[in-house]
């Protein structure tokens, strides 16, 4: 399950079989299913009972696997990888490939799931683009929102601070972006 995508018709049936189990009473009787599904997928703290579903948990582990990828590059499953699916590009800009593994299929889906929570650090600014990464702490999307105008598609972090590379360009900020990013920019 954390290795490989598993298919959704699975996934469907496991879920069958978990129900199966709390809703049928004696010899195929079913019970009525007094609560649905979802909501026992919920939390105990929000009022579920904590059930996992399947294709979601599924999907973390594979996207477990995906983070790992991109954060120990030496491992042998990423190096494995690496040589065969994507030596030339990073992961997250590599392709499907015409024969996939399934290991790679998996790993390889899951890179929506890592998109959803990661952030790229910024570090001096200089491989960080303003309008194409996710890089702005404290947002839903952690991308720009401000319109972009007359400003380089390419734009890098490192050309909002001034030469020194110690202080922010409050002037650039404010003529850039709209305030809310300014304030969260601020703190970075």
């Amino acid at each position: 399950m954390s290795v490989f995508k598993l298919p959704s018709n699975f996934c469907n049936e496991l879920r069958s079989l978990v129900s199966g189990f709390w809703w049928v009473s004696e010899r195929g009787k079913r019970k009525i299913p007094w609560v649905a599904w979802r909501k026992m997928c919920h939390p105990k703290g929000e009022g579920g009972l904590g059930f996992r579903d399947f294709e979601k948990f599924n999907d973390a582990l594979l996207g477990k696997q995906a983070w790992r990828v991109i954060t120990q590059p030496e491992c042998l499953m990423a190096r494995v990888l690496k040589g065969k699916y994507f030596s030339n590009t990073e992961f997250m800009n590599a392709e499907l490939s015409n024969a996939p593994s399934y290991l790679w299929r998996g790993v390889w889906t899951a890179r929506r799931v890592v998109l959803l929570g990661a952030r790229k650090r910024i570090g001096d600014g200089m491989s960080t683009q303003v309008w194409s990464d996710p890089w702005i702490p404290d947002t839903q999307t952690r991308r720009v929102l401000s319109p972009r105008g007359n400003h380089d598609e390419d734009m890098r972090v490192h050309e909002l601070f001034h030469e020194d590379g110690l202080r922010k360009d409050e002037e650039k900020l404010i003529s850039t972006f709209i305030p809310f990013e300014c304030d969260r920019i601020r703190k970075i």
